[in-house]
């Protein structure tokens, strides 16, 4: 992980699919306490790797959708995240926005799964 970087990662503790072939032919003899330590080890090392992918973004502006606006911001995501999977990008209210519509908006700040920006006009 520390050499290939992924930007998006998720991880789940292992469990066998009712009717599979694992489920039929081997045990998952691993403790449940196990498994959700080694996942949440690797997300630890995922959420490192995703600020420092995010910080490289700090100072660019880029293409964001704008999916729904809160009290404090506009809340949108890049042309390349999927939404409810992705990070977003929470964008001053400086200018008014339009859901669903693409604006640029310069990123000032990231954190390990979101981006915070304003839009440039």
């Amino acid at each position: 992980m520390r050499q290939t970087r992924f930007e998006r990662l998720g991880a789940f503790p292992y469990s066998h699919e009712e009717d599979t072939y694992n489920d039929k032919h081997y045990t998952d003899d691993m403790p449940a306490a196990v498994k959700q330590e080694r996942m949440e080890r690797l997300m630890e090392l995922q959420e490192e790797i995703a600020l420092s992918v995010n910080e490289e973004k700090v100072g660019k502006t880029m293409k964001v959708i704008i999916d729904r606006e809160d009290e404090e911001f506009y809340i949108g995501r890049t042309e390349y995240d999927s939404p409810e999977v992705d990070g977003e990008v929470l964008i001053g209210k400086e200018s008014e926005l339009t859901i669903g519509c693409f604006c640029n908006v310069k990123i000032h700040s990231a954190h390990p799964f979101d981006l915070f920006g304003s839009p440039e006009v």
